[in-house]
């Protein structure tokens, strides 16, 4: 057979209802494509145009794009906060009070946090993770369950300049390992299990057994979801809870270079060593704003439905399910 002919062709065209154009933020298809033509005609003026309006820089950018085939590097010389971004700035502008989470427990507990409780958890645990001797450019490993601490956890690490990277909680002791050596983090953020599918995951069980093969790592900060009986290593195990009530509830934010390393983003390693995949600041943050506004037509009365998202940094309200 010469061809390989495809029958998953789709011809069929929704048109959506007027009364969902009007309030788009893209009302019809002929406003869509003068954005699209404006994007190809000159990229760099489109971009920086949506950098302007949709984040909130420390510092302007002296370049928007050096691209040196494969790697791009945008807003060169810009500075800038995630954290801030996803939190600080919606205090000011009447979201202060407005639900950043709204999680559900898969026991059936539930919690909604406002954008100032998620603010001050941010930077108490961002405080907590300075006095473990966590600075900027380190890396933390996060291995949790779905919890709103999960995001508490990715804010305070960029509100501090420290590099996360998030390790999927059905992952074993042996996958820790090789992340954590791959990027040399020193700190790990985990809790003593967590739940799925009715089932407790002895997440602090995986932490202990991968350790000692992860010279790199000095701390562990532990939060308690499940409540079992679990062992603590003096000196190096510490309760979430108990290392966060005494710090204070604000945190000045490091401004970053716009390429400063947000995130590492690991492959599953099913076909060989995970490969990590290393996310910047700025262009991520530009990214995950300008899909959520225009691809998802979020607006400020939007409620988003999701299992696992840290993307407030357009102030919206974010359902999590853990």
């Amino acid at each position: 057979m010469s061809e390989i002919e495809s029958i998953l062709k789709e011809r069929r065209l929704f048109k959506p209802r007027p009364e969902f154009s009007k309030t788009a933020h893209i009302p019809s298809f002929a406003a869509y494509e003068k954005i699209y033509r404006d994007s190809v005609k000159n990229p760099e003026k489109f971009w920086a145009a949506q950098a302007t309006t949709l984040l909130q820089w420390d510092k302007p950018w002296k370049k928007v794009l050096k691209w040196d085939p494969p790697f791009a590097q945008w807003f060169l010389g810009g500075k800038l906060n995630a954290s801030v971004n996803c939190v600080d700035r919606h205090l000011a502008n009447g979201r202060r009070n407005k639900a950043a989470i709204l999680w559900e427990g898969e026991p059936g507990e539930t919690r909604t946090m406002t954008y100032a409780q998620l603010h001050r958890d941010v930077c108490r645990l961002a405080n907590a993770l300075k006095s473990r001797g966590v600075k900027k450019g380190d890396r933390v490993c996060v291995y949790m369950p779905l919890v709103p601490e999960l995001a508490v956890a990715l804010l305070a690490c960029a509100r501090i300049g420290a590099t996360h990277s998030v390790v999927f909680g059905g992952f074993s002791a042996q996958s820790l390992v090789d992340r954590i050596n791959d990027q040399k983090a020193s700190l790990v953020i985990t809790a003593d299990g967590g739940y799925r599918r009715g089932s407790i995951i002895n997440l602090k069980a995986a932490v202990d057994e991968a350790l000692p093969k992860c010279p790199t790592v000095h701390s562990v900060i532990v939060y308690q979801r499940t409540k079992q009986d679990i062992p603590m290593k003096k000196g190096r195990d510490v309760w979430w809870h108990e290392i966060v009530e005494t710090q204070a509830a604000t945190c000045k934010p490091e401004s970053v270079d716009s390429e400063h390393p947000l995130f590492i983003l690991y492959t599953s390693g099913s076909t060989g060593k995970p490969k990590g995949i290393q996310h910047s600041t700025g262009g991520y943050l530009l990214g995950a704003t300008y899909t959520s506004k225009y691809v998802f037509d979020l607006k400020d009365d939007d409620v988003y439905w999701c299992t696992a998202d840290v993307g407030w940094v357009t102030g919206h309200t974010y359902v999590v399910y853990g």
